[in-house]
């Protein structure tokens, strides 16, 4: 309890960076997001500066900092100026889209790379293995926005077996319960819908799972060579144990304590990844919605943004610290 609490009393300077940062960043970078608001529509000057003070951009870059961190402490990220609606309500609005291509990204990543990475190195230095690495390798030299763009002309416009762009068809009809579109067409079994959601997830997951894919078999593969020597495999192999018990019970979970540490630092990856992913996939979420902020010089809605994307990092990163002990109950946090 006393690591635990201690790393949360940490998160908060974390989140003190990150805000310094970001409002920095926002407030330096060429622009008026006060002009781009009224671009158009013949709004004199006496106009434009009413709004910039109705929005307190006239005031020291200090002042301003302490009111946002102030109203950010309340749960107030101020309002979108693109949008006209709060920042959080537009976050939370787009934050199950996102989380659902995550998880599925990294379900289709660890699905392939735990076979396959546990495969390679039980036949190390064979030619299964040398595929293994090679296809592994080109993998993580490809970038993912050309995965994504590839996917779409080939399966989406060539063959047409799945849809590119998008979450769900218009004219599909699902009731909102959560807002994940898997369990609330599972919750109201709506099979049609379902369907038609997971055609349009196959491909950005699938982009977007690439990398991690291939990186996670990559570790998997070498973890497993650095404990499958170790003394006590040996001894559990001279104890007449099967083979894959063997290669459960005392290389595969002793080889874990790195993977996870991947898994962490990978969830997080898979967040900032989103950003690309769903913007050439025009998938509903915190990245295109991030994307839509920069052009528009919507600063209140980058740093809302940014500051959820590092809340979200510190938490996996806390909770990869506590799964160690569980993994193994040697370790101890002090």
């Amino acid at each position: 309890m006393r690591y635990l609490l201690r790393r949360l009393v940490l998160i908060i300077p974390v989140l003190f960076g990150v805000s310094v940062i970001v409002f920095t960043i926002m407030h330096v970078i060429p622009g008026d997001p006060v002009r781009l608001m009224f671009a158009g529509t013949g709004a004199t000057a006496e106009q434009i500066q009413a709004m910039r003070h109705a929005l307190g951009l006239d005031r020291p870059l200090p002042v301003q900092y302490v009111n946002y961190v102030s109203r950010a402490i309340r749960g107030d990220l101020g309002q979108s100026i693109h949008f006209k609606q709060p920042v959080l309500q537009l976050i939370l609005e787009r934050m199950p889209a996102t989380i659902e291509l995550t998880l599925a990204s990294f379900i289709i990543a660890l699905a392939v790379a735990f076979p396959i990475g546990v495969l390679s190195a039980l036949k190390r230095y064979t030619f299964i293995d040398y595929i293994v690495m090679t296809g592994a390798t080109l993998g993580i030299s490809l970038p993912t926005f050309w995965i994504g763009i590839l996917l779409i002309m080939l399966v989406a416009v060539n063959l047409g077996w799945l849809p590119g762009f998008g979450r769900i068809d218009y004219a599909v009809h699902l009731q909102r319960v959560t807002g994940f579109h898997l369990v609330d067409s599972l919750l109201t079994w709506n099979i049609p819908a379902l369907k038609n959601i997971l055609a349009h997830l196959t491909l950005p997951a699938l982009a977007l799972g690439t990398a991690t894919a291939t990186f996670s078999t990559r570790l998997i593969r070498s973890s497993m060579l650095e404990v499958i020597s170790q003394d006590y495999v040996v001894t559990a192999r001279a104890k007449g144990l099967r083979e894959r018990i063997v290669i459960a019970r005392h290389v595969l979970r002793n080889a874990l304590i790195s993977v996870v540490t991947l898994i962490g630092v990978q969830i997080g990856s898979l967040l900032g990844g989103a950003v690309i992913t769903e913007t050439i996939f025009a998938w509903p979420g915190i990245g295109r919605l991030v994307i839509q902020a920069i052009n528009n010089r919507d600063f209140l809605l980058v740093q809302g943004v940014v500051l959820f994307f590092a809340l979200i990092r510190v938490t996996i990163n806390l909770l990869t610290d506590v799964l160690y002990v569980w993994i193994d109950p040697r370790i101890s946090h002090i």
